[in-house]
């Protein structure tokens, strides 16, 4: 069996890269930020849709980008990718004091709130906004500000609809604020629940994308016009594809 690569083998070709590709050579920390953000999106869908061959790819892409950037930090004088190495098994070893020194075990968002000026600190100010409401969340119940179960978040989902109510009968000048305390709410319920929300709105959307597709190929086949058939026209195709399903 030949001898199979090594992550060796694929520092040495991006250094290799670097030495002699002149679109490599020419990249730096910043030109390369969208690629690692394009990369990252590219390997959640291959994850989402479950795709291995796909995910190896898309791994291997994202691997790239961490080298890209660990040669060019190497290059400059800063750090190399045995650092990057290093830092990621003293973060882990950290993380993990039951397992790698005489710690007791404890949640990580409590052992980090110790290390923050504020809830908000070290977080992305590009994460996206659903799962940056998630983190917040979660950082909160690590230092205890949380519910005891689901029924309190669920409650809170009920009060907040009570309050969006209130707004679409009245001005609606809060209706926006109102909204989003909702959505928050429901955010909230998830986590407490144990089901990210983005993984759960994932999930629903591509429900709605394969049910009204379904409703677009029965309306072509009956020689309906979507556009003009109506509210009562759409809802019975609609149905028509949940009782199939």
């Amino acid at each position: 069996m030949a001898d199979r690569p090594t992550l060796d083998d694929t520092l040495a070709l991006m250094r290799d890269l670097r030495a002699r590709c002149d679109w490599d050579r020419a990249q730096t920390h910043e030109s390369l930020r969208p690629y690692l953000i394009e990369e990252a999106h590219e390997l959640d869908d291959a994850l989402r849709r479950g795709d291995v061959a796909e995910m190896r790819s898309e791994l291997g892409d994202v691997l790239f980008q961490v080298l890209f950037h660990s040669v060019i930090a190497e290059e400059e004088g800063r750090f190399d990718v045995r650092d990057v190495a290093a830092a990621l098994i003293d973060k882990m070893h950290a993380r993990h004091p039951h397992l790698y020194g005489d710690g007791e075990r404890r949640s990580w968002e409590a052992m980090k709130a110790h290390t923050r000026d504020s809830i908000a600190d070290g977080l992305p100010a590009a994460l996206p906004t659903l799962h940056r409401a998630y983190r917040l969340q979660e950082r909160a119940a690590g230092i205890g500000f949380d519910w005891d179960d689901t029924e309190g978040p669920a409650r809170k989902v009920e009060e907040e609809l009570g309050e969006v109510r209130k707004e679409l009968v009245s001005s609606g000048a809060n209706l926006q604020g109102e909204l989003g305390d909702l959505l928050f709410a429901c955010v909230n319920l998830c986590r407490r629940a144990g089901v990210h929300p983005a993984l759960a709105l994932d999930r629903a959307t591509d429900k709605f994308t394969r049910r009204f597709e379904s409703v677009e190929e029965l309306a072509r086949e009956r020689g309906i016009a979507l556009a003009t058939a109506g509210i009562a026209v759409l809802d019975a195709l609609w149905d028509e594809v949940k009782l199939a399903e």
